[in-house]
């Protein structure tokens, strides 16, 4: 391991023991204070978690359906009956699949699921890094996950992502025991992980890969065939664990499975290729743009700037400019350090991981929602600890010393500066934080001592505050944002999730859902009580009435499914109770129009409860 001397050099200090490359470090409160780390996150992340009802409603039902078809469960489906999944592979899905029924079907158990898989990303962030830096800036990586608003925002919201930072953390657990001694089955799991990871959230799973196997190739006590053997051996897991699913639903019959949403054949390749792949990365393919005229709730327009604009700063830059100088600083401070250096090879890891996501997610022009930045928070809660413990370590040295105020600087002035969009929001806070900062970093510079703690709570105090505010407000609808209340940093989000808080919850195109309405499609026996064309509208349906609803067209109302044959079958069976009358998304290729039109022209409308029906059994 390194650390600095006085003359800014790296050398070699000793392994603890009980630990092949763990520090020594104070062990007598570490372990309550990951006790409590843990506790605290957990109460956090399922404080009042079920204020937000549903979450977003169009995955909420798809839970709904696997608890009541397993067909449904394995491949993600929307609706029970089994005409369309998500547009998403299903993993996460499985996981709230089985909550559901296990403990029953509830808000809770659509919600809670993300909120275990947080605090088991925070367990594992503070393990990897312990490993590497030693038990405080473990506790450190940990503490700064648990408060990055967009974590407590995903980690309380039933999206992929959250499962997604599980796996992609656990990857980076396997690759750093892997380092230890050339370990080839650790960086196999690493590949594992990886692989579910793909299934969890597709392409984005694989920008960690890099910043993985460059470490290992550069770091790993072996010899350079090895590591290069060990790297392809982790590759091919990769491709076995996420390819298993892809080949069984190729393989599996098209007839007795959903359609695969969001796919322009009916593959899963061609989505994690195409909608979700490349799509994301260069648009079209279903994606809106990126920038969407500098639409908030779609990223902000495209740039170095993008992480820290009005739409993904809030939720994620609030120790980005830390991260950047301890990442420079570290690796500067360990250039002279040999290969198998564990310090610089854990700079490298996480620095690598955020780099490359980072800048994909700054300049991609497809879809970029603002919580997508929740991928990078382990690596900047872990490049901040890491460094942040090293430098203190070697603040002997004047040149560590400033590179330690500069971070504390630049996290005190950025937080002032993003808590200073919302300055009608604890108006004080932001005053509260900026003179520590300049008192914490004039103190480190000058060489003060006993300064770490107030260090660490100014570091700690933007970030966690609008963390915990963001933990007392309620979200729903497709693309919520961290904030609190009604003043969230991007102006748009609030009590109802931001920016889309309507925008695919139910009751934007497909209109309300009244108790009269509700009450006739829980009368129904068929294997549909409803269809409408719009996926959101059908998810609201079936959640308020338990009953399975066909969401025509799927996510964008562009997917052929079911088709006009198929679905006058499905009439003509008397399978389908109801059609709801509703606005879908897209149209394009999708068959909602030439349904609706066949309805109308079939059948005599009615109306419930504000809504226009048509009895179709």
């Amino acid at each position: 391991m390194t650390t600095l001397t006085a003359d800014g050099s790296a050398t070699d200090i000793p392994p603890a023991e009980g630990g092949a490359h763990r520090r020594r470090d104070p062990q007598w409160w570490t372990t309550p204070a990951l006790f409590a780390l843990l506790v605290g996150t957990a109460a956090l992340y399922l404080w009042n978690l079920t204020d937000s009802t549903w979450g977003n409603e169009y995955y909420a039902a798809a839970t709904q359906a696997g608890a009541q078809s397993w067909t449904a469960w394995l491949f993600g489906g929307l609706d029970a009956g089994g005409v369309i999944t998500v547009d998403k592979p299903p993993v996460f899905l499985w996981v709230s699949g089985l909550f559901a029924r296990v403990f029953g079907f509830s808000s809770w158990t659509v919600l809670a699921p993300q909120a275990v898989e947080g605090v088991l990303a925070v367990w594992l962030l503070h393990a990897t890094v312990k490993r590497t830096s030693g038990a405080v800036a473990g506790l450190m990586a940990g503490a700064a996950l648990a408060l990055t608003p967009v974590a407590v925002l995903m980690f309380r919201f039933n999206l992929p992502d959250a499962l997604l930072v599980l796996l992609l953390v656990a990857a980076a657990y396997c690759a750093v025991r892997a380092l230890e001694h050339a370990r080839v089955r650790w960086l196999v799991l690493a590949g594992v992980a990886i692989g579910f990871a793909f299934l969890t959230k597709m392409g984005q799973a694989l920008l960690v890969l890099p910043a993985l196997a460059g470490v290992y190739l550069l770091a790993a006590p072996t010899t350079l065939v090895k590591r290069w053997l060990h790297v392809l051996a982790a590759g091919a897991a990769v491709v076995v664990s996420a390819g298993w699913f892809l080949v069984l639903v190729e393989l599996w019959p098209a007839q007795s499975r959903p359609y695969i949403g969001g796919s322009a054949d009916d593959s899963l390749w061609e989505l994690a290729v195409g909608y979700n792949g490349l799509g994301r990365i260069f648009g079209g393919q279903g994606n809106a743009g990126g920038g969407m005229g500098g639409n908030i709730g779609f990223g902000g327009s495209t740039g170095l700037g993008r992480l820290f604009g009005a739409s993904m700063g809030g939720e994620i830059s609030w120790l980005l400019p830390a991260a950047l100088i301890g990442l420079g600083a570290g690796l500067w401070f360990t250039r002279n350090a040999p290969r198998t250096d564990r310090t610089r090879a854990a700079l490298l890891l996480w620095g690598g991981w955020l780099l490359v996501s980072g800048v994909v997610f700054s300049f991609m022009n497809g879809t970029a929602h603002p919580y997508y930045t929740v991928a990078l928070a382990p690596a900047i809660a872990a490049l901040v600890a890491i460094a942040g413990r090293e430098l203190w370590r070697g603040r002997a040295h004047p040149p560590a010393r400033i590179a330690l105020a500069l971070m504390v600087a630049a996290t005190g002035f950025w937080g002032f500066a993003l808590l200073d969009r919302v300055a009608d929001w604890l108006p004080a806070l932001r005053w509260s934080l900026l003179v520590p900062t300049v008192l914490v970093s004039t103190a480190i510079v000058v060489g003060a001592r006993r300064v770490a703690a107030l260090a660490l709570v100014t570091a700690a105090l933007g970030t966690g505050a609008y963390g915990v505010a963001t933990a007392a407000t309620p979200h729903a609808g497709s693309i919520p944002m961290s904030g609190p209340g009604d003043h969230a940093i991007s102006g748009t989000a609030g009590a109802g999730g931001g920016f889309g808080a309507g925008f695919g919850a139910g009751s934007g195109a497909a209109g309300s859902t009244s108790a009269a309405l509700v009450s006739a499609l829980r009368e129904t026996t068929g294997t549909w009580a409803a269809a409408t064309t719009s996926a959101q509208g059908a998810a609201s349906l079936a959640l308020s009435s338990g009953k399975a609803v066909i969401g025509i067209g799927g996510w964008s109302g562009g997917d052929p499914a079911p088709t006009l044959e198929e679905f006058q079958r499905y009439v003509a069976e008397g399978r389908v109770g109801y059609f709801v009358q509703g606005d879908g998304m897209g149209g394009g290729r999708g068959s909602g129009g030439e349904i609706a039109t066949w309805v109308a022209e079939n059948f005599e409308a009615t109306s419930i409860g504000g809504r226009s029906v048509y009895k179709l059994s």
